[in-house]
């Protein structure tokens, strides 16, 4: 089992010798660690947090000397476009996460974004500096100026996965840990190839001073929030700016995605919709061809017309081809005119290169094929004991959730550090046992309440497993919905007596890029409508027995799980505040009934005594509070009170009397004071 780190330094454990099979023989000197963490940026620096609350023995390697360094050159024109909402009109700490998407999570109320900026869009450098204090606020094992170049596995049958990680830095010093968890980031840029591609500037490196670009035309490869914050820019400055990417435009107000265009950014959709000369085009990258001519302009033509000349004429193609493009193909091609320049704003990928053959992740499919494979637990497909966490582990909800973002993965990674903790730890899942007659009130709470429930929807979901048969229930915050399955061998939990899951999800046809989510009728407001619900809104599931692998694979299209015995969903309310008796509470409580076959109502002790008198089986508030003694549901503070009331304390005036009134004759006894 790991310890806790015990402060040995590394000049006395690392050794430069050859590294794994792939270089030589195995390290016969090395620092090995529980857990090693690849990259201190916000993902890196919070499963820290974690591990370092637990007291494990890890350490976080960052190439770069301070925590972040993404953010101290991205976004380039310095504006990030997650919210610092600073006031929320409650003072509920959980709640108000929900609306802050740069904290990271800790106990530590100093550590809250809100006091590291006070623009709702802050700037970029306020995020080195917030990263930094929390990295040295909780005393988190980073290790600056160490690049790992190297990642292999070697087998071990004492190893905790029947293998160990062996990692190597710039310096040839060789680690060894039981689990690796990836924490880079997306940080290298997309660069397709196609002809004339090299012609193309970089997001990464484009100037962003707006002088650079008066009066001249402008092609930004890329519809993304990247092409638009830079197109936005220099939009005041140039003659026309012209956008194609391969995709339409995807807003984020109508596809509920954070990762699409945010309004901060659409400067661009207003010119080009006003007739204001600048446009955007759809265009496959892999069909186009850029020219310079002898004047340095640059065209963009489709490739279909070269590779056809240049296939008839026997000749090879190049970028510096002066036949533009056939007369008969010219007369009103959409981008005919020349570019004085062409950025390319497209994003970036997973860096695979540092693994070898047999540890580096598979890619991901279709669209998130710039991401590692995960499971829903976040570990690799192929290879037990290392996770994926932080950004890189976006494909599980890309263009779902907020995965991909520090609003929904500092929640993802505390459910990584609960499945590290049993699997390894022996610890089981966090959890609260209550009386049923609670079950309404505990799910009320925690849908008006949770942040990770309402950024990570449909990912991460609280789980009700029902005990002692129905008359008490255990409850599971936050598990990642797509391993329901094995939810008894990922929390130690046991599933006896069924179980609830409580998600939040959008309405099936309400998130697409056409979608006209401002039509009259987007809303609901009738309980009985509730399953018309489009806006977000909770849905309760039940189910007799935890759903089997097979039903989770089988699901019908665009659910989160698994057909439910049963299923409820709570209607939208366009205040987020799901706690109306009527048409919320009530509606909830009697679905609840029917599952179980019981009385989930509150009563006076008048009630519960005729209960008692003439039925045979009485309500389980009853049970649990009148019948034992209780009106109320004991804790502490009620019994303290509860015996000063029948024991209150004695003033010393009223003692005073006392003693004169059983010594007459005698003046008041006065205690000697010194």
């Amino acid at each position: 089992m790991p310890t806790s780190w015990t402060g040995c330094t590394l000049a006395t454990l690392v050794a430069s010798v050859a590294f794994a099979s792939s270089y030589g023989a195995t390290p016969t000197n090395y620092l090995h660690l529980d857990y090693c963490v690849i990259g201190a940026g916000p993902g890196g620096l919070q499963i820290a947090y974690f591990l370092q609350q637990s007291q494990r023995h890890y350490l976080v390697f960052e190439r770069n000397n301070l925590s972040g360094s993404f953010f101290t050159r991205y976004p380039r024109h310095r504006k990030l476009i997650s919210i610092n909402k600073r006031y929320t009109g409650k003072q509920n700490k959980e709640f108000n996460l929900r609306h802050d998407w740069n904290s990271l999570l800790s106990h530590d109320d100093n550590l809250l974004y809100k006091h590291y900026s006070k623009d709702f869009f802050p700037h970029a450098d306020s995020m080195v500096h917030y990263l930094n204090d929390f990295a040295r606020t909780f005393g988190l094992k980073v290790q600056y100026n160490t690049e790992i170049r190297w990642i292999e596995a070697e087998r071990d049958s004492g190893a905790w996965n029947g293998h160990y990680f062996f990692l190597m830095d710039q310096n040839d010093h060789h680690y060894r840990c039981s689990v690796l968890l990836v924490a880079t980031g997306m940080w290298v840029p997309n660069t397709p190839d196609f002809p004339g591609s090299q012609h193309a500037e970089g997001y990464e490196n484009v100037s962003v001073d707006p002088a650079h670009f008066v009066g001249q035309t402008v092609l930004i490869l890329g519809r993304g929030n990247a092409a638009f914050e830079t197109a936005d820019n220099i939009v005041g400055v140039t003659n026309c700016i012209h956008a194609v990417s391969r995709s339409r435009v995807r807003l984020a107000w109508a596809t509920h995605y954070v990762g699409d265009i945010r309004a901060v950014n659409n400067a661009l959709l207003d010119t080009y919709q006003l007739k204001s000369l600048d446009g955007l085009l759809e265009g496959d990258l892999d069909n186009i061809v850029i020219i310079q001519d002898k004047k340095g302009k640059l065209y963009l033509r489709l490739r279909y017309y070269f590779d056809k000349s240049n296939t008839s004429e026997g000749m090879p193609y190049n970028s510096n081809d002066q036949r533009l493009l056939p007369e008969e193909g010219a007369d009103n091609f959409a981008v005919r005119h020349p570019y004085d320049r062409v950025i390319r704003c497209l994003g970036w990928k997973f860096d695979f290169s540092i693994f070898n053959n047999l540890t580096k992740p598979q890619k991901g499919r279709g669209h998130t094929n710039k991401y590692p494979l995960v499971k829903a637990t976040y570990e690799s497909e192929t290879l037990p004991g290392m996770f994926i966490i932080g950004t890189a582990g976006h494909s599980i909800d890309y263009r779902k959730s907020a995965g991909g973002f520090i609003h929904g993965f500092r929640y993802t990674i505390r459910a990584v550090h609960h499945l590290l903790d049993h699997r390894y730890h022996g610890v089981d899942w966090p959890a609260t046992v209550l009386p049923i007659s609670q079950l309404t009130n505990a799910i009320i709470k925690r849908i008006n309440e949770a942040s990770g429930l309402y950024q990570m929807f449909s990912v991460l979901a609280d789980v009700v497993l029902l005990r002692k048969n129905g008359t008490e229930f255990e409850y599971l915050e936050e598990y990642p919905i797509g391993t329901l399955p094995h939810l008894q061998e990922n929390t130690g939990k046991n599933v006896e007596n069924g179980l609830f899951v409580i998600n939040l999800e959008y309405g099936s046809n309400f998130s697409r890029p056409e979608a006209d989510v401002f039509h009259p009728s987007r809303s609901v407001g009738e309980p009985k409508h509730a399953w018309l619900s489009n806006f977000l809104h909770p849905v309760v599931y039940y189910y007799r027995q935890l759903p089997t692998e097979t039903e989770m694979i089988e699901r019908p299209k665009l659910w989160a799980l698994p057909r439910p015995h049963h299923i409820h969903h709570i209607v939208e309310d366009f205040l987020t505040d799901w706690t109306a008796a009527k048409a919320h509470i009530l509606p909830l409580r009697r679905f609840l009934e029917n599952c179980l076959g019981t009385d989930l109502r509150s009563f006076f002790a008048e009630s519960c005594f005729k209960f008692a008198l003439t039925n045979q089986h009485v309500p389980p508030f009853c049970r649990h509070g009148y019948l034992n003694m209780q009106g109320l549901l004991g804790n502490g503070n009620l019994r303290r009170e509860e015996a000063e009331m029948d024991h209150p304390p004695v003033s010393s005036e009223a003692r005073s009397r006392q003693q004169l009134a059983n010594h007459p004759g005698e003046g008041p006894l006065v205690t000697p004071t010194t």
